[in-house]
């Protein structure tokens, strides 16, 4: 039997084995928009939306394809369905890391129509560790890593509603779809 969560949307999914057709990108919207970051340790509330915003935001601002910067704005999308961890957590949750994984390939490929490529996912993973790197010094004054990475731009940071997010995300992800169609070719329905 397939346990299962509801969502925002009202479908019943089970994360731990998902189906495409119970991913909906107004969930992933609306729950990474009230999720926070830092599970909560910062001094104030920065979801993990606003994060995956910023992610694409330094995606777009070095001018990457519309591809590869909605790669980096569904890179935490699988938190919609799991919650987010923290990364000390999560390296001693193999069998999370597994259903994460599955989940978030089957976001990707029902968004993405392909699986990111190795060079997608290594864009993905450096603007994930920039703004990583930046929320903390910005937020507590830490430096995560020796050598600051570069970025082409920076975050405002501030507190913002989750109305405001959802809505920020959704917008540039319809955006970021249309402009993907449009360089990639035609595409199936999501």
């Amino acid at each position: 039997m397939r346990e299962k969560i509801r969502t925002f949307s009202g479908i019943h999914m089970s994360p731990a084995d998902p189906r495409p057709e119970e991913i909906c990108i107004e969930d992933i919207a609306h729950a990474l928009s009230l999720m926070t970051r830092a599970n909560g340790h910062f001094p104030v509330f920065y979801s993990v939306a606003q994060h995956s915003l910023d992610c694409a935001a330094m995606a777009q601002a070095e001018g990457r394809s519309s591809r590869e910067v909605l790669a980096c704005l569904l890179h935490d999308a699988s938190e919609a369905y799991l919650s987010d961890i923290t990364r000390p957590v999560k390296g001693c949750l193999p069998e999370y890391r597994r259903i994460e994984q599955v989940l978030q390939e089957m976001i990707y490929e029902k968004y993405l129509i392909a699986p990111p490529t190795e060079r997608e996912r290594e864009i993905v993973k450096r603007m994930d560790d920039t703004c990583l790197y930046y929320e903390f010094e910005h937020f507590t004054g830490e430096k995560l890593f020796d050598v600051a990475p570069q970025a082409a731009v920076l975050p405002e940071y501030r507190e913002c509603p989750m109305r405001e997010v959802e809505k920020k995300f959704l917008a540039l992800f319809e955006k970021l779809m249309a402009q993907t169609v449009q360089e990639d070719g035609v595409r199936t329905d999501q």
